[in-house]
């Protein structure tokens, strides 16, 4: 079977370059994306095919429940090098309603390994736990659990020392919250652009001097 997938990858590659001639040799000389997008694993939502993006125009990095961490390392240093080598203008946080991740972490199942890493969406849980139960529709708690979670990915990334550097800087630098719906493939702007520490709360500002 999987050389099914390696025919699919012959038949793309000659359709790329019928219609852009030269495609891959100038993509093989340069990297120059605008744009870092942080998304969910979930094989339903491919960040390119999405945003209609070709190959080196997306910077990409995707863990389950599109999180960003300050203790992950890989997202960490995906953001450093997006920020501070690709000089990107652009973060979005993508997430995608009927997470699976998410929806685990409002139960309270035993799922192993990965509970180690649902326990953050937990307390993103908790904190907005209020705001959750008015929910009475369990889709629609999860969804609106999706668009928290997003909310609160979005903060986090404003509070790293990369970004926050970078604004210091003066580079131009916008992070973005948007969510994906995959029962219609339509993207939600969520309206949480940050484009300056300024925006900060005061306690998470970084002093650089």
């Amino acid at each position: 079977m999987l050389s099914d997938l390696l025919d699919n990858n012959k038949a793309w590659a000659d359709e790329i370059e019928k219609s852009h001639p030269g495609f891959f040799k100038e993509l093989e000389n340069q990297q120059k994306p605008e744009y870092l997008w942080i998304g969910c694993s979930d094989s339903r939502v491919p960040a390119n095919e999405i945003v209609g993006l070709m190959p080196g125009e997306l910077f990409v990095h995707r863990n389950i429940a599109n999180m960003v961490l300050h203790t992950d390392l890989n997202c960490i240093s995906v953001l450093h090098y997006a920020v501070d080598v690709l000089k990107v203008k652009h973060i979005i946080i993508c997430g995608h309603y009927g997470c699976g991740g998410v929806a685990a972490s409002l139960s309270n199942k035993d799922l192993g390994l990965i509970d180690n890493w649902i326990r953050h969406l937990k307390d993103i849980g908790y904190k907005h736990r209020e705001e959750l139960k008015n929910e009475t529709d369990p889709k629609k708690r999860v969804d609106l659990m999706c668009e928290l979670n997003v909310r609160e990915q979005v903060a986090n990334i404003c509070h790293s020392k990369v970004v926050q550097k970078a604004w210091t800087n003066g580079q131009d630098l916008s992070v973005h919250g948007w969510i994906y719906g995959v029962g219609d493939g339509i993207i939600k702007d969520l309206g949480v652009d940050v484009s300056t520490y300024k925006e900060l709360p005061e306690v998470y500002r970084i002093n650089f001097e």
